[in-house]
């Protein structure tokens, strides 16, 4: 069974992230792993992927762009975001909602 790891650190949230670049919409389609999976139209190509990730994270917990940092794997598909603003359980829930 996947679990995703959610932590909080310094009242942000920090988890992984499984970019799946170029699809058709942006979605969260589940957990990879222990990773949230994220599909994004944009490519991987000259941060566009980061950029895209970061707009779409703000937008889906509704927070500003800059409460939302990727601390890891800025080249990879496999990411560590930190979000200022929600709970380990609004990630757990996004999770939830979108695991098939």
């Amino acid at each position: 069974m996947n679990r995703l790891d959610v932590r909080e650190v310094n009242g942000r949230v920090r988890f992984s992230v499984h970019v799946q670049p170029r699809a058709s919409a942006d979605a969260i389609v589940g957990v990879h792993g222990n990773s949230l999976k994220v599909r994004l139209t944009a490519p991987p190509v000259e941060g566009a992927a980061n950029e895209r990730l970061v707009i779409f994270l703000a937008e889906t917990f509704a927070v500003p762009r800059r409460a939302i940092k990727i601390l890891a794997g800025e080249s990879s598909r496999s990411k560590i975001v930190e979000i200022e603003g929600v709970t380990e359980r609004d990630v757990y829930r996004l999770a939830q909602d979108t695991d098939r």
